[in-house]
């Protein structure tokens, strides 16, 4: 499968129009792998620093939501995505210290503080922003770039994600109406001879699904071990920091294949029971000297959604993470 993009959808990865351009005459592209690396050229060798100023000034200034008017929609939505670790973790007199430091880091070098935030509380960032401060421009400017890159490859992971998404609803509809036609001559038949009816999913794939993607070397993740549980108890969720008299019961495992995708978790149902999932991954396995020795997502299913199908993908790299929900 090769995959190809417009120009606007680079822009949203990354801010330079010339980066964009070039992306736009090297696609398509066979792989995100090797999206990532023909983007890493591209920005390093053929990007020019105006460019990269251009790249810098559509993101928003850390720990504000609203982004510069020359942000794209989808730029806008995924930095509030990148910050929300910060955002959650952050208190009225950290987040003005944070702007005050911001502004002073402006008026030095002449451009955003820039830093690749996903994961990062924000006295993670405050403490980068101030050890940063003290370098030379020539020095800061390089390693804005090298955030910046990272950051791209962050967004060309979800780019490739939304378009695997798409591509797999249009296989899931052709399964879906073969599938339609195969059951009406079973279920047919099956009346004949019982007069029973016989009932049959109408889901292809199970409610919940996952994929990992090493973000830090633009592949899959192979070989993740991948736990799903539900939260049982008298409390309808389990309350935050304790487990409250319930418990977190198993409802299936299996380990990424060769392109980061999780085999079966569930059975194939039609509706799937509402209530408090963990998905939790084996990242301290995988990444034997990175930050996380396991990375646990929860998310919640209402009765309005039991129909619905739950992908939840990890975007994973030795110092952060991050998720979305995908379909």
């Amino acid at each position: 499968m090769e995959f190809s993009f417009d120009e606007k959808d680079f822009v949203s990865c990354c801010g330079s129009t010339k980066f964009a351009k070039d992306m736009v005459l090297a696609s398509p592209f066979s792989s995100l792998e090797h999206a990532i690396s023909v983007a890493r050229k591209i920005w390093f060798n053929n990007v020019d620093v105006n460019g990269w100023l251009q790249a810098f000034s559509a993101h928003p200034q850390i720990g504000h939501t609203h982004a510069p008017s020359v942000a794209s929609e989808a730029s806008a939505q995924w930095s509030k995505g990148e910050q929300s670790t910060a955002l959650s973790t952050a208190t009225g007199s950290s987040l003005q210290e944070l702007s005050e430091w911001n502004a002073q880091y402006r008026e030095k070098f002449g451009f955003v503080f820039l830093i690749c935030a996903s994961g990062r509380s924000t006295n993670e960032i405050l403490a980068e922003l101030k050890r940063r401060y003290t370098n030379r421009p020539i020095v800061e400017f390089e390693i804005a770039a090298q955030e910046q890159m990272k950051i791209t490859e962050l967004r060309l992971a979800k780019l490739f994600s939304s378009r695997e998404d798409i591509s797999s609803k249009s296989a899931k509809k052709a399964e879906e109406d073969r599938i339609s036609i195969i059951s009406s001559h079973v279920t047919a038949a099956s009346e004949s001879s019982s007069g029973k009816p016989i009932h049959h999913p109408a889901r292809t794939r199970p409610p919940i699904t996952t994929h990992v993607l090493d973000v830090s070397r633009g592949a899959p993740a192979a070989g993740v071990e991948v736990l799903l549980e539900v939260w049982r108890g008298v409390q309808s969720r389990p309350p935050f920091g304790a487990t409250g008299g319930g418990s977190w019961v198993f409802q299936g495992s299996s380990t990424t294949d060769p392109d980061g995708r999780s085999g079966q978790l569930l059975s194939l149902v039609d509706d799937v029971s509402p209530g408090i999932y963990r998905i939790s991954f084996n990242t301290g396995k995988y990444i034997p000297n990175g930050f996380f020795p396991y990375v646990s997502i929860v998310f919640e299913i209402k009765e309005s959604q039991k129909g619905e199908h739950f992908h939840v993908p990890l975007l994973l790299s030795p110092f952060s993470f991050s998720t979305y929900r995908g379909s």
